[in-house]
Formats: structure tokens, sequence, C-alpha cells
């Protein structure tokens, strides 16, 4: 066991944290986020559908083979189509036998329409579109990574900040525990103070382990999110003011949300566009050519041996076909009907994601100008906390004072520092939600890691 200690106490110290920068973390986490997988698979499912919706251009060949051992037995009269019953050739004999003879079938059908009056091009167009709205998946699962990532080690940056401070306040915590202490020794201050100070200095060291744990949680959250543990966050402008304001942000129309709702709408339209074409005759032209091979004769006499396993009689035709579905218009009205509401329901849903993106960025722009505000006044407050604390612990040196006195002014300029690194961060959280909304991380990323 002691061994393994020592074995990854040196690797420890060979393989130290990499430090990132926060466009970095973003980067690596993306290129493993799940969700972006998921979405470039239905891109690639979409883009396959255009291929399938191309081959409709192209000529359909059946080709069909069989050999078959049955009587020739046929009667007259009409027989409704069935899948059970088999067709049968000939004349009628009028027989009724069970003896049987050797069939064979080959043939080649080729049927291409070349005219379709622009079915076949919707039809891709269609595809197309679907193909557009899949890839809007992608950006939108970027942003949602991006954001979380983002989040995560804004998160995790506080937790780490807070811990710093509430060592501080470990630190002056235990000064006034020896300096009580020593005045408890001298008999110049009564027991009762020393357990004051006591009581203070555990209290800050149970606030400590609270902010550790704190980023402890933020840290393996970030960690799952990158796939590797072993990381720092490089903290680059994220303790200081922004150099620069965000009143003007782009239009919220480039939103990934935004644009896929108009991905949908293309696609919707374009469907529209398809049923328009579904009501207009199909012309195909044809051409067939088939041998049959049969060892029953028209006179009814049966050929023995393999007679009839071979093709031997052949023809071929060349022709055209049209067809039109006549009782089809009453379902592609349905159709149409249901795709018209479908439309109407994301242009709807597009002017209330654009109302939505516009509060939640106003909202995110007026906490950036509140956290900015707080962050310019927190540096007084931890100077006038500082020299409260400065005067008191003298008067209470000199006798003039209490240790609560010492203690609550400890605890308001810890509070103070708190405040402070936590309304700097306060200001990047809300700057992040304001580029959040307009749906484009990439300056925000930009600005805080260079």
């Amino acid at each position: 066991m002691k061994r393994l200690c020592i074995i990854l106490i040196a690797v420890a110290s060979i393989c130290p944290a990499e430090r990132l920068t926060m466009e970095q973390m973003v980067e690596r986490g993306i290129a493993r986020y799940p969700s972006v997988r998921v979405a470039q698979a239905e891109v690639r499912q979409a883009a396959a559908g255009i291929q399938l919706a191309r081959t409709a251009y192209l000529p359909k060949v059946d080709a069909v083979a069989g050999i078959n051992r049955a009587t020739r037995n046929n009667t007259f009269g009409l027989l409704l189509p069935s899948q059970i019953i088999s067709p049968i050739s000939g004349p009628v004999l009028g027989t009724n036998a069970l003896g049987s003879a050797w069939g064979s079938t080959v043939g080649l059908l080729a049927t291409w329409e070349p005219i379709d009056f622009g079915l076949r091009a919707a039809n891709v167009a269609v595809a197309e579109a679907a193909r557009k709205h899949a890839g809007t998946g992608i950006a939108r699962a970027q942003l949602g990574g991006a954001a979380l990532i983002a989040e995560s080690a804004l998160t995790w940056l506080a937790a780490a900040q807070t811990a710093i401070v509430a060592q501080a306040g470990i630190d002056r915590a235990s000064e006034l525990e020896r300096i009580t202490t020593a005045l408890v020794k001298a008999e110049l201050r009564p027991g009762a103070e020393l357990s004051l100070a006591q009581a203070e200095a555990a209290a800050a060291r149970m606030q400590l382990v609270r902010t550790k744990q704190a980023a402890e949680e933020a840290k393996a959250a970030l960690s799952a999110l990158l796939g590797d543990s072993n990381i720092e966050l490089a903290e680059g402008k994220l303790l200081s003011l922004p150099a620069r304001d965000t009143e003007e942000t782009p239009p919220m129309e480039q939103n990934p949300d935004v644009t896929a709702i108009d991905a949908a709408v293309a696609e919707s339209e374009a469907k529209l566009h398809a049923l328009d074409r579904a009501y207009f005759p199909r012309i195909a032209v044809q051409a067939i050519s088939y041998a049959r091979g049969s060892g029953a004769m028209p006179d009814g006499r049966l050929l023995g041996g393999v007679n009839g396993l071979g093709p031997n009689i052949q023809n071929w035709g060349v022709g055209f076909t049209v067809t039109f579905p006549l009782m089809e218009l009453p379902s592609i009205r349905a159709r149409k009907a249901a795709e018209a509401a479908r439309l109407d329901a994301e242009k709807a849903r597009r002017e209330q994601l654009l109302v939505d993106l516009t509060i939640q960025r106003d909202k995110a722009l007026a906490a950036y100008r509140s956290a900015l505000e707080l962050a310019k006044l927190t540096p007084a407050l931890i100077a006038s906390a500082k020299t409260e604390v400065a005067q008191i612990r003298a008067r209470y040196q000199a006798g003039l004072g209490t240790a609560l006195e010492v203690a609550d002014a400890q605890r308001r300029l810890t509070q103070a520092e708190i405040d402070d690194s936590l309304a700097r961060l306060g200001i990047w959280r809300a700057r992040l939600a304001v580029y959040l909304a307009v749906g484009d991380l990439t300056p925000f990323l930009r600005e805080v890691s260079h």
C-alpha cells in the first residue's frame, strides 16, 4: 500500500494538471458532446434521404425467372383478382386430370417516367429541406454544450474563489484565537472570549469545507463533460472587469433555435409544394421482353422428360401507360390542410421564440448592468472592512473592545471579499447569458480567454 501511494504521488508530479482556457474547454467538450454526435448522425441520415429522393429519376428495371411443375387444367369464366389462385394461359380443354408438366419463365420489364410535372423535383426539395432542418440541430447542440461547459467552468471558478476567501477567513480567525489565548493566559481577558474565538475559528473551517466541497462538485461535473479530470481552468480575464460593454448585440434571428424553426418552415413549404404536384397524372414508358417454356401442348398432350424447363417462346413489347389518382384528391386535400396548419404553428412558434429570447436578453443585460455596478462598489466595501478590522483588533488588544466585535468585523470582511469575487464573476455570467440569448458564444469565449 505504501509503495502504491509513492507511485501515485510520483505520477501526479510527472503529470501536472493541464491548464485550459474556457475557449479550449468548450472546444474539447463539444468534440465529444453526445448531443452533437446525435445531430451529426441525423444530418447524415437526412443527406441519405436526398440521395434516395434522387433515385426516382432513374428507370426501374424488374427481372423475373421461375420454374414450376403444374397441371394444365383450364376453365372458362371470369375470376376476381386474387393472390391465392394462380393465373393460367391456354385453351379450355374441359379436362380435370392430375397430370403435370414443366413450365419456365424469364423476363425483364423496364419502366421510366419522362414526365412527372415536377413531382420528383418537389420530393428532392423536401429531402433537401429536411437535411437543412437536421443541420440546425448541430448548431443547437453545440450551443447547448458550450453553454453547459461555460456555466460549469464559471461555477467551478466561483467555488474556488470562495474557498480562497474562506482560507483567508480561517487565517484571520486563527490569528484572533492566538491573540485571545495569549490575553486569557495573561488574565487580561475572561475565558469566555477564548471559547468565542475558538468557535469562530471552527466556523471558518466549516465554511472552508463547504466551499471546497462545492468546488470539487463543480470540477467533477466539468471533468465529466470534458472526459478528463486532470485539468485546471486558466482564469484569463474572468477575475477582472470587462474591457467593453455588451449593450449592442446581434439580432435574435441568428439564434440556432430561430434558424431551426426557419428550416422547419421551409421544409413545410416544400411539402406543400410537393402535395400540389401529387394530383397530376403519372406517365411511364415501358419496355418488356420475356420468354416462356411449357411441357403442355394446346391439344392436351403432355411432353415428358425435361420439356418446358427451358423457355422457348418469347415476346417483347414497348408502350406507355398513364395513371391518374382519381380518388386521391380528398386525401391530398386533408394532407395539405394538416401541413398548412403545421406551417402556421411553426410561424407562430417563431414569433413567440423571438419574444422569449428578447426577454431573456434584456433580463441578462439588466443583470449585467447590476453586476457591473456591484463590482464597482465592492472594492470600497473591502477597504472599509479591512480598516474596521484593523481598528477593532487594535482596540481589542488595548483592552477597549471585545472578541465578539473583532469576530463580527472579520466576518463582514470575509463576506465583502466573497461578494467582490462573486460580483466580478456575476458580470461574466450575465454576459454569457446575453450571448446565449443571441445564440453565439464565440465573442464571449474569445474575450475571456485572450
